[in-house]
């Protein structure tokens, strides 16, 4: 049997792990993060549950990274640190790999092998070709996966455009060879199928950002994702042609210009480039900043920009910032909330409701189909997407010709199986989320996350006090200390009432009763509880601290 079996991706946006199995070949392509959801406290990022991979490490002969978005690599350096083979990805690709790895220590050990749309790459039975795909990131790429029982295409993200501003345009001319030569499965990106038409030109987005910054008689801030090089570059020939300065300002906008420099993927005159504390040399009409947090992330340059806590860069009258990004859900409240921080300082804001400034790298419909009938496949399984896109996806093949009975909806886990027959789904194997917590690596479940929540809603109370070993009398407290639960100086009688209904508690236990520590621990969380919710209607997480001495 030919095994396909997603780990992550096939459900949420994120999470981007697909498992290629032949008898004792395993390769995995992708291997991506997810950012933690409202109700992850304290969470930094999600990770797939890498272990049926673990389970056949020593079948593991390498890692496919399509391209060089955090949900298609940001699980890349745990799952190296599990299993140790060799990674395969374009120059870019791997120029951003290369820091993250070396953040985690483990450059040094890891086999990092560059591959381009024109080579070929044999990894046991299977024969893996390369096909340029245009992206909101430059060099990525999909592949053509000749197994034993025929071809595979897998897209990675994609969007068909014709004339894209970094050159790198999706090459259909290879994709419809393929077709032509026999599919037998498309996996095809449907996080954009809700979407109909077809995605906008960058060079329409081009036209508006060259607009906005001509016309500015301030400073121009653009705030954008770092990995969009692209745009960067349209940016920096927009202040060239304003004959303006140009700043970089945050740590990840800072590394990508860095790598895409390296690589001649980004050109900008020495003379155009200033460091950010030159600003005050310069009249503000000739400063163009690139910089990072349009997604509204509270440590971000922008973020203290619009807090006024930016150490050289202070918003006023006549600034124009442009968000030139499109809002993720979830993280609509904390963009608004920078935007109209923003404006409150007398900055004149641009984001995506009100201008043309950003372009999906994702497929719309009519794109999608377009695929589907450069590659002709027999089978057809949506990938990259929640469950909605998956079932919209599905939907669409079928009205392009696809039968349904051809059309395989999976699922996280899910085994796609394909032999002589054909391809069906036949059982699943263990997947759930895996939730990283500073250096801890699934050390944090449901029950963690519960007791979190419940901090974050109702607060703690802690009561300590201390018994005389002998005689079962009270030498200490009760004290009581609440956090997050109510002011202190504010009680009034509800922490003296509290503490009456503990030494009423401590009477009802005799000192000859067995294990009456325990015994008053458990009788003092349960008529806390109960009194607190009668008196003041919350439950704030109870904790005595009882010591015997």
């Amino acid at each position: 049997m030919l095994k396909i079996i997603p780990l992550g991706g096939l459900g949420e946006i994120g999470l981007n792990m697909m498992v290629f199995e032949y008898q004792d070949t395993i390769f995995i392509v992708d291997a991506g993060l997810m950012f933690p959801e409202d109700y992850m406290l304290g969470i930094d990022i999600v990770i797939p549950d890498m272990t049926y991979l673990k389970k056949k490490k020593s079948n593991v002969s390498g890692i496919i990274i399509t391209h060089a978005h955090e949900d298609h690599i940001g699980a890349l350096p745990y799952l190296l640190k599990e299993i140790n083979t060799p990674v395969f990805g374009t120059a870019y690709t791997l120029g951003v790999i290369r820091h993250k790895l070396e953040e985690h220590g483990i450059l040094a050990s890891t086999h990092l092998h560059e591959i381009s749309p024109s080579e070929q790459l044999k990894i046991g039975p299977f024969e893996l070709n390369f096909i340029r795909v245009s992206h909101s990131v430059i060099d990525g790429v999909g592949i053509a996966i000749k197994t034993p029982y025929g071809l595979i295409i897998h897209t990675g993200d994609f969007k068909l455009n014709h004339n894209p501003v970094d050159g790198m345009a999706t090459n259909v001319n290879k994709f419809a060879k393929y077709g032509e030569e026999g599919v037998l499965a498309l996996l095809s990106d449907s996080t954009n199928v809700e979407k109909e038409g077809y995605t906008v030109s960058d060079q329409k987005v081009g036209e508006t950002l060259e607009s906005i910054i001509m016309n500015s008689s301030g400073r121009v801030i653009v705030a954008l994702f770092a990995s969009n090089v692209a745009r960067i570059q349209q940016i920096i020939d927009i202040a060239q042609k304003k004959v303006s300065k140009l700043i970089f300002n945050g740590r990840s906008i800072e590394l990508t210009v860095e790598i895409a420099k390296s690589l001649g993927h980004i050109n900008i005159p020495d003379s155009m480039e200033i460091y950010i504390d030159e600003i005050k040399n310069y009249p503000d009409h000739e400063i163009v900043m690139l910089t990072t947090g349009s997604q509204g992330e509270p440590m971000s340059a922008l973020a203290r920009m619009a807090s006024d806590t930016h150490k050289q860069i202070k918003i006023r009258d006549g600034d124009t910032v442009i968000l030139s990004s499109k809002f993720i859900p979830g993280n609509e409240k904390a963009i608004t909330n920078i935007i109209n921080h923003l404006y409150r300082r007398g900055a004149d804001v641009i984001y995506e409701k009100i201008s043309d400034i950003h372009v999906s790298g994702h497929a719309f419909q009519e794109e999608l189909k377009l695929m589907i009938g450069l590659t002709k496949p027999q089978f057809f399984i949506p990938i990259h997407g929640e469950y909605r896109h998956l079932l919209l996806h599905a939907r669409l093949a079928e009205q392009t010709g696809i039968p349904k009975g051809k059309i395989i909806l999976a699922e996280n886990g899910n085994i796609i199986e394909f032999d002589e027959k054909g391809g069906r789904i036949e059982g699943s194997v263990e997947t759930s989320r895996v939730l990283i917590d500073g250096k801890g690596i699934g050390d944090v479940g449901r029950s963690v996350l519960k007791e979190r929540r419940n901090l974050s809603e109702d607060g703690l109370v802690i009561v300590t006090l201390a018994f005389d070993e002998e005689t079962g009398t009270v030498v200490y407290g009760p004290e009581i200390l609440s956090r997050g639960f109510i002011f202190l100086t504010e009680t009034g009688h509800l922490i003296d009432d509290a503490q009456c209904v503990i030494l009423e508690i401590i009477e009802e236990v005799s000192p000859e009763v067995p294990n009456r520590t325990e015994v008053i621990r458990s009788k003092l969380q349960t008529a806390l509880r109960q009194y607190f919710y009668f008196t003041i209607k919350r439950r704030p997480v109870i904790i005595p601290v009882i010591m015997e001495l």
